[in-house]
């Protein structure tokens, strides 16, 4: 589990863009071109599911603050996870951008911002083909890269990743963002995290 939830945090951090959310006025964009990723900060986290939720984040550490990109990231995690999990895993984003005192969520545009995900195993694989050796650190860690994830604990201690240069859309802007990933199968949700940070790009 701990292997798919830092695969969603990576989708989170490559976020999203603006546009419209409920009853709010639609902002309008401009999607052509591109822009360059070159900060992420104010990282912060937390479980929001309720305390029947399986499946808890114990812990989350990123670093530096801001994050520079390119760059280097240190990332530290550990999961509890009291159910096995299989496919299909379902992953709903919610993602809010702030604009002034409110927050709008976004749609989902290209596969990016407030997004359903119908079966994360299935992204999974195809991001690491079965038969696969699962990437370091996974691998000296033991922690699965492919569904099912069996119960447990899982444990990332601090490890070091090199993030390469980052396009963004033109329409994605700098700014507060957050983000809810709620993760459920057949109906029955299994862990809610949420997350916030800045974008930076130039």
């Amino acid at each position: 589990m701990l292997g798919a939830g830092l695969a969603l945090a990576l989708c989170a951090l490559q976020l999203c863009p603006a546009a419209l959310g409920g009853s709010y006025p639609q902002l309008l964009v401009e999607r052509s071109g591109s822009r360059r990723l070159s900060k992420v900060g104010g990282f912060a986290w937390e479980n929001c599911g309720d305390r029947r939720d399986p499946v808890v984040l114990q812990s989350l550490s990123v670093a530096p603050d801001p994050i520079s990109i390119p760059g280097s990231l240190r990332v530290s995690a550990a999961v509890s996870s009291g159910k096995a999990m299989a496919s299909p895993l379902k992953v709903v984003l919610v993602v809010e951008k702030a604009l002034g005192d409110l927050w709008i969520q976004l749609p989902c545009i290209d596969q990016l911002g407030s997004c359903t995900y119908n079966d994360v195993c299935t992204i999974l694989d195809n991001l690491i083909p079965p038969g696969t050796t699962c990437p370091e650190p996974l691998l000296t860690y033991g922690i699965p890269c492919h569904c099912p994830f069996k119960a447990g604990s899982y444990s990332l201690p601090a490890s070091d990743f090199i993030l390469p240069d980052v396009e963004l859309p033109a329409w994605m802007t700098n700014g507060n963002y957050r983000v809810r990933a709620a993760v459920s199968n057949g109906g029955e949700e299994l862990a809610c995290i949420k997350v916030a940070f800045s974008l930076q790009s130039q």
